[in-house]
């Protein structure tokens, strides 16, 4: 790390940084998407596992991020190390990664439950590792700036990297399993996906070299005590309960994707078209979300972002009887509110963990419980769509595609739309209870206003 005399809240972030911690998206966009894409299929589809099953499998290594989350946090927290505290883990936590992923469709076949036994195990692995990549990496803006507007535009390169990830690695990955066939095809992407994790790894790593850190103090409470401050903070509550339930939807959708594409739609590349209707507007409209931001606030930006991705997925109810191309247009809506869902929560997550010295000592277990909720989301979207699939009879195979009931059909459209729709719908209702910019103290909470550069802060 380099040194400096002034605070690091005192000057905006060079151009170099803000986009080398934007490359740290690679990897997490690239883990975050393709499971959630193709891991349910893989088990339904190619080894057989019953939906329910196949469900669980998903869901329980996410599961055990949720406890595993915090702690990363906390250990991060406590790191002393001189290149950095955070730093270090982007490198070895985004390899290791990048070595489970390769395994993750390595397995056998048969018999089933070795199959699926083998993917829980890799899968538990990669989770394991993400942990301690993803919750060091977002906590990383809380100490490189304390700027309001600055750290809006930091998220705006995050989420802007975050959708061509995205739209990379899930466009792709379907391509290259149907090119190389079922048996081999998985194989490939799980190789194709593990290069992407270990160059975003490696990019965010070598980049944020130079970036400053304000010099912190690591919390003297015990754990316990730490996460009982933070089940306390109100505003931390709201926004993470908001973020929790939008990142459920998506996730459920994000499941869905492969099956509308067989099952509704019926064209070859739909399954690539409704990825790219949903990520590319991201690439178009970060910067109006920036501006959004910085005009109306955040807080506005975000009611605005989640009732586009509200409002495309309700749309979606009529999926089975929309011609192609509207199906596509609403992805697309979707896709627009997606983007400024991510950038919002992500920018105030960081005000709120910075707002004052105190919460400053904590910031690592902040994103370390945020991260564990993101994960529960994310992992329990695939595991809702795969209860939706259980109770419209969908129907399994191993080997050629069986014919599937009318009823698994309207389960595979409203398990994509409906479902994602109530649950957007509701954390709407959860958001409009966070407090405003200018109204940002609350006596009753005990809350402490957003943090300002202090004198005194130095950059190391």
């Amino acid at each position: 790390m380099t040194s400096a005399t002034t605070p690091a809240a005192s000057r905006p972030l060079p151009v170099a940084v803000r986009r080398g911690y934007g490359l740290g998206s690679v990897a997490t966009g690239s883990f975050g998407t393709v499971p959630g894409l193709l891991l349910l299929p893989y088990l339904t589809d190619h080894l057989g596992v019953p939906a329910a099953a196949a469900g669980v499998i998903v869901f329980a290594p996410k599961a055990w991020d949720v406890v595993l989350n915090p702690v990363a946090g906390r250990i991060s927290d406590a790191s002393t190390n001189p290149a950095g505290r955070r730093r270090p883990f982007l490198i070895r936590a985004g390899l290791l990664l990048a070595a489970a992923f390769a395994l993750l469709f390595l397995g056998p076949s048969a018999p089933q439950w070795l199959a699926a036994g083998w993917v829980a195990v890799a899968y538990l692995a990669c989770a394991t590792a993400y942990s301690f990549f993803q919750v060091p990496y977002v906590a990383m803006p809380a100490e490189i700036t304390d700027d309001y507007d600055e750290r809006t535009r930091l998220m705006t390169w995050r989420v802007a990297i975050l959708a061509l990830a995205i739209l990379v690695s899930g466009g792709l990955s379907p391509a290259i399993r149907d090119a190389f066939g079922p048996d081999w095809g998985y194989r490939a992407v799980g190789f194709f996906v593990a290069a992407l994790i270990a160059v975003g790894a490696f990019g965010a790593w070598h980049t944020t070299r130079s970036a400053p850190v304000r010099v912190g103090v690591t919390a003297s409470a015990s754990f316990a005590d730490q996460l009982r401050v933070i089940r306390s903070d109100r505003r931390f509550r709201l926004l993470l309960s908001t973020f929790v339930l939008q990142a459920l939807a998506t996730g459920a959708m994000l499941a869905g994707v492969d099956y509308v594409a067989r099952w509704v739609i019926g064209t070859p590349i739909s399954s690539s078209l409704l990825f790219v209707c949903f990520v590319a507007p991201a690439l178009v409209v970060m910067p109006l979300w920036q501006r959004v931001g910085t005009a109306r606030g955040k807080k506005a930006g975000y009611v605005a972002a989640s009732v586009l991705l509200g409002g495309g997925a309700l749309l979606l109810v009529l999926l089975r009887t929309l011609p192609d191309a509207a199906v596509y247009g609403c992805v697309a809506l979707v896709g627009i509110g997606y983007a400024g869902a991510q950038m919002f929560p992500l920018a105030m997550l960081a005000d709120v963990a910075s707002r004052s010295a105190e919460t400053r000592t904590r910031v690592g277990l902040y994103t370390g419980v945020w991260t564990a909720g993101e994960t529960l989301g994310l992992a329990l979207g695939p595991a809702l769509y795969a209860g939706v699939l259980a109770l419209g009879g969908y129907v399994s195979s191993s080997g050629p595609t069986v014919a599937q009931p009318d009823s698994a059909v309207t389960a595979i459209a409203l398990g994509f739309s409906l479902v994602p729709a109530v649950l957007v719908g509701v954390s709407l209702l959860v958001l409009r209870h966070f407090p405003s910019p200018g109204s940002m103290y609350s006596e009753d909470t005990g809350d402490s206003p957003i943090h300002r550069p202090e004198k005194g802060e130095t950059a190391r």
